[in-house]
């Protein structure tokens, strides 16, 4: 999937803005499991017109690389096709001076990319919660020429995940956030008024204890009961 064409036309749907404050100078290129990922990454970007790739695979987001520069790069290891971790390791050659993030979705580095010197930033999925913006961590520590790992990724200990149960409704809910569909979209799915769904939403980020549908989405997919 390319969302690159229609970055204007994105509509903010109430995420946590994590990169709202920041002030990347040069274009940015995200890569991003699924639609939903995709779309909330770029919605928390203050200025689109900076997004100069919105993809959810490998040899797309190369192809953006190879034709122009960038300054930054933002992919989930997971991808619809290919990985980040290789995906950064490519796009490091292709421009030495780019800066990259890997949002590790399987909370862990591959050994085989563990001690790479290119590999600045990583964050595991597993550290978004509460009111930690680990994402926006590791965007400022690269763009001060640092390297990040998030807390889960510098520790062996594992914080306790508390999987509460949801209702047929909430399911439903958290299975159209998961695919990337805004409020007025899923009060026409569910047949129900916008109101109504977004009522929907804010009693589901109740139920998971979380403060925005990224997070919610995220925790979903920890517990096992939603996939991208």
């Amino acid at each position: 999937m390319d969302l690159t064409p229609f970055l204007s036309s994105l509509e903010g749907t109430g995420l946590d803005q994590v990169l709202l404050s920041l002030a990347v100078r040069g274009r940015v290129a995200i890569a991003m499991k699924g639609r939903f990922l995709l779309r909330s990454v770029c919605e928390s970007f203050q200025d689109s017109t900076r997004i100069g790739c919105a993809v959810t695979d490998q040899a797309t987001c190369l192809s953006y690389l190879a034709k122009d520069p960038f300054e930054l790069l933002i992919a989930t290891d997971y991808l619809e096709q290919g990985n980040g971790f290789e995906l950064v390791r490519l796009a490091r050659e292709v421009q030495p001076s780019l800066k990259a993030v890997v949002l590790a979705l399987g909370d862990v580095i591959p050994a085989q990319y563990a001690d790479a010197d290119w590999l600045e930033a990583v964050v595991a999925e597993a550290d978004f919660n509460g009111d930690q913006r680990p994402l926006q961590a590791a965007v400022i520590a690269v763009m001060g020429h640092h390297f990040y790992r998030s807390p889960s990724l510098r520790s062996d200990k594992r914080a306790y995940l508390s999987c509460p149960r949801l209702t047929k409704r909430e399911y439903e809910v958290l299975d159209l956030l998961a695919v990337g569909l805004t409020d007025r979209d899923i009060a026409e799915k569910l047949v129900v008024s916008e109101e109504t769904a977004k009522t929907y939403t804010k009693r589901l980020l109740k139920t998971l204890d979380v403060n925005n549908r990224l997070q919610a989405v995220l925790k979903g997919m920890r517990c096992g009961m939603v996939q991208i």
